[in-house]
């Protein structure tokens, strides 16, 4: 009797079921104070934080955000968007071919029913005729990008201006900390995170990759739910690749090549499954500062860029394998 009531007595927050149960049902939590962890290492380590460093990071963490939502959308369905690098790069550029002659309202607007054009070319091969989302996504990236390289001849440039709007922003920030991207991010993370909790819209992503042969047998038309999917994608990518444009005062076909997998990494160390069903964009938004901060410490460590891309593989395989294993033995 006294060994059962020792069991009873124990803090549940010390068995390994509580712990994997955190990791599964809130990841946000420990996500949190892995983000928390790096910001001291940060700070003992090569530099100190500053409310400067604060400011470039979530600067910085703004378009990798609303490139990894991207992900989470269509991770959810178990699928991927690898356009999203194409589609982001192609659309600040076009932007800053056509501010010129068609004003800034405009030319975004042409942009994006562009964008929008191109998910929903990757929504009819993903729903309708069910080519794989990866094989589909990658090659709508290589047309966009060939597209784009054309766009570039027929405009006989190399490069583009950048439009005034643009950099300030997406590099400029208020009181050193705040970004003016803010202004964009905030509506956009809203709409993802009410649209995923509290539409049918979210539901039906979350239906449609948990199990999708009950999913169609309860009435829901996958193909149509993909479609928009991948149209809301492309046209968010687009937004991001605005934002990148002014945070690097760039604008080029492949200026956010570079996001595509840090945009994936981010949606799985939110918690999003690769097999779909299970995640969400809150998640997503800590693991885009979790790898923006760690992107900072490698820097100012003086570790080239092959180190980040082989740190950035290595934490998808590490952390989607640990999420497998956490979900299946629950």
């Amino acid at each position: 009797m006294r060994a059962v009531g020792v069991a009873e007595d124990r803090n549940p927050w010390l068995t390994a079921a509580a712990w994997r149960s955190l990791f599964r049902d809130r990841p946000v939590i420990p996500l949190l104070a892995l983000l928390g962890l790096l910001v001291i290492l940060f700070e003992l380590g090569p530099s100190n934080v500053s409310s400067a460093w604060a400011g470039g990071v979530f600067r910085a963490a703004v378009p990798l955000a609303i490139l990894a939502g991207c992900q989470t959308l269509a991770m959810l369905t178990g699928g991927i968007d690898l356009s999203v690098g194409a589609i982001a790069s192609a659309s600040g550029f076009v932007v800053a071919t056509l501010v010129g002659t068609t004003g800034l309202p405009a030319a975004i607007v042409i942009v994006l029913v562009a964008a929008g054009v191109a998910g929903l070319v990757n929504g009819i091969g993903v729903g309708v005729f069910k080519v794989h989302p990866l094989i589909m996504t990658l090659g709508m990236s290589l047309v966009v990008l060939g597209l784009a390289n054309v766009w570039q001849v027929q405009r006989v440039q190399t490069g583009a201006g950048v439009p005034p709007a643009f950099r300030t922003l997406g590099s400029d920030v208020f009181l050193t900390v705040i970004p003016y991207s803010l202004i964009v991010f905030v509506p956009v993370a809203l709409l993802i995170l009410l649209g995923l909790r509290r539409t049918g819209f979210g539901r039906l992503l979350y239906a449609i990759g948990d199990n999708p042969i009950a999913a169609r047998l309860s009435g829901a038309r996958s193909w149509q739910v993909i479609l928009v999917l991948y149209v809301i994608s492309a046209v968010l990518a687009g937004i991001a690749g605005f934002l990148i444009a002014g945070l690097t005062n760039v604008a080029s076909v492949t200026l956010a090549d570079s996001y595509v997998l840090p945009s994936v990494a981010a949606a799985v160390i939110g918690g999003t499954s690769i097999m779909g069903g299970r995640g969400g964009f809150g998640g997503t938004i800590v693991g885009a500062l979790i790898l923006t901060v760690i992107t900072s410490l490698l820097s100012a460590l003086g570790y080239p860029e092959a180190v980040r891309q082989i740190l950035f593989g290595a934490i998808i395989v590490a952390v989607a394998a640990a999420y497998t294993r956490v979900t299946a033995e629950s």
